[in-house]
């Protein structure tokens, strides 16, 4: 079975990787110059940091699937973070985030006396919620509607509170409002606002305690050659460099892909690019969808190391609302806004020269191309003032050098509206409502990534390339066993 992959995403990779296993001929066409999408390093002067993804949840998850593709465990290595992360709030609180429940509890205790109880029953409702989300909505694609809406999933959704917002959810375990924003800022992880994206998505912040939150030693890009590699090994072609320019359609199928005006023939193809960026390559007519928030991202290259802080951390505005108002509503950017910044040289002295360190910061901002992000220096400048007076002293001097991706830059490498993740998680984007791995009525035509269900975060796009991969390698073998016959 000859397989196109337009697009060297990791759902593009993973899909390549488990059909080439299975014996499909697959061809990889990168517009790119290198594989691998948002998983990328920014690198300067002995420098590097990862580029998008920083956060890893659902280990195990990620795991497994990395090992079915043929990328063994003893091949990369994943770090603990113990904490988990801090979340600075303006009333100079901090709350640490632990990987144990003991600490949890103890840090819950000191903080927040009297809310002990509200954490434990949060984590242990929330441990059903998981295990039913993950057999009804997770391990399950919902290409024939009708799959979705059965009594059982309905009860599901009924049980997961789908209704109420995260943060309305939240609030019912929680009396405190830091801690409600500590417990609902985890949509923002896939460009969500916690004020309107669907409860279930309460079952981010339960992972991060449940699972662990770790990280890729030598950042999470590093897994991009390990996957090339394999690629390479199992036969895949990959062609770098190569825009795919639209499809070639007969009737109700694919004939192919069209590059540099050249028709390469295929039995199917699989779409891996920005889902609703993919429309004109299928011939297919541009649809609307909510796009999730974009970033504000700086990368730093520093003169010293920052320690004594956590690889994780959130400083948080004095009005969360107001922030996310701003950025899902007026499309404005924030005045006061939350930072989530990532420090690994922390644990991995291996991203920088000796006695120095790499720093990321990620500020959620309105997606879309109306903003001329060229002309905001000065907001540019006002975050690293406030991580300066907030947490890494001294910054500005220590500075070697600064690297600013905007949602202008998102927008041209090819994310829909500069959404930073895909579309975005609101009720009628989520479960059957988002587009899924057989989108449109070709009947050869599939497609993966963040945009896809079950959604973003890298290990769920992982999960959504292996549904791909486990129903064509099933349509293979029935066609075969057909044609015997």
């Amino acid at each position: 079975m000859r397989t196109a992959i337009v697009g060297g995403g990791i759902g593009g990779l993973i899909t390549a990787l488990l059909l080439s296993k299975r014996g499909f001929s697959v061809d990889i066409f990168e517009k790119e110059n290198k594989l691998g999408g948002r998983l990328a390093f920014v690198e300067k002067d002995g420098y590097k940091i990862d580029e998008g993804p920083t956060i890893v949840l659902l280990p195990l998850m990620l795991e497994r699937i990395l090992d079915e593709a043929g990328i063994s465990a003893s091949q990369y290595e994943l770090i603990r973070c113990d904490p988990l992360y801090d979340i600075h709030f303006p009333d100079g609180t901090t709350y640490t985030k632990k990987a144990t429940e003991k600490d949890q509890l103890e840090e819950i205790s000191r903080l927040f006396p009297g809310e002990e109880q509200n954490y434990r029953r949060f984590m242990t409702e929330l441990k059903k919620r998981f295990e039913l989300g993950s057999k009804a909505f997770l391990e399950k694609t919902f290409v024939n509607k009708r799959d979705f809406w059965t009594w059982q999933n309905i009860k599901a959704l009924k049980k997961m509170d789908a209704n109420k917002s995260m943060r309305k959810f939240v609030s019912t375990y929680f009396r405190d409002e830091r801690l409600v924003d500590a417990y609902s800022l985890q949509s923002l992880y896939i460009g969500g606002n916690p004020y309107s994206a669907p409860a279930i998505y309460s079952l981010v912040p339960y992972s991060e305690h449940a699972h662990g939150i770790y990280y890729v030693k030598g950042g999470y890009a590093s897994l991009v050659p390990l996957l090339e590699k394999a690629l390479i090994e199992q036969g895949v072609n990959i062609h770098l460099n190569k825009a795919v320019q639209e499809l070639s359609i007969s009737g109700d199928k694919t004939e192919g892909v069209i590059v540099d005006e050249k028709l390469y023939p295929f039995d199917q193809v699989v779409l891996n690019g920005d889902f609703p960026n993919m429309a004109k390559i299928a011939r297919k007519k541009e649809k609307k969808y909510v796009p999730s928030s974009s970033c504000l991202l700086l990368y730093l290259g520093l003169k010293r190391k920052y320690d004594h802080h956590n690889v994780h951390q959130y400083f948080m505005g004095n009005d969360l609302a107001k922030h996310m108002e701003a950025v899902f509503k007026h499309k404005t950017i924030p005045e006061d806004p939350a930072i989530y910044t990532f420090n690994p040289s922390v644990i991995d002295p291996s991203l920088a020269p000796e006695g120095k360190s790499v720093l990321y910061a990620l500020i959620p901002v309105p997606s879309g191309g109306h903003i001329d992000w060229s002309n905001q220096q000065d907001f540019v400048d006002g975050i690293i003032r406030t991580l300066e007076e907030k947490g890494f002293e001294e910054l500005r001097k220590e500075i070697e050098w600064v690297k600013v991706r905007t949602p202008n830059d998102a927008q041209a490498f090819g994310l829909y509206e500069g959404g930073s993740f895909g579309i975005a998680p609101e009720l009628f984007q989520s479960g059957v409502f988002r587009p899924q791995y057989q989108p449109y009525e070709y009947k050869n035509v599939f497609a993966v990534g963040a945009s896809i269900h079950p959604g973003g975060g890298v290990p769920i796009v992982m999960q959504g390339a292996k549904m791909l991969a486990d129903h064509l390698i099933e349509q293979s073998s029935v066609q075969t066993v057909a044609k015997l016959s």
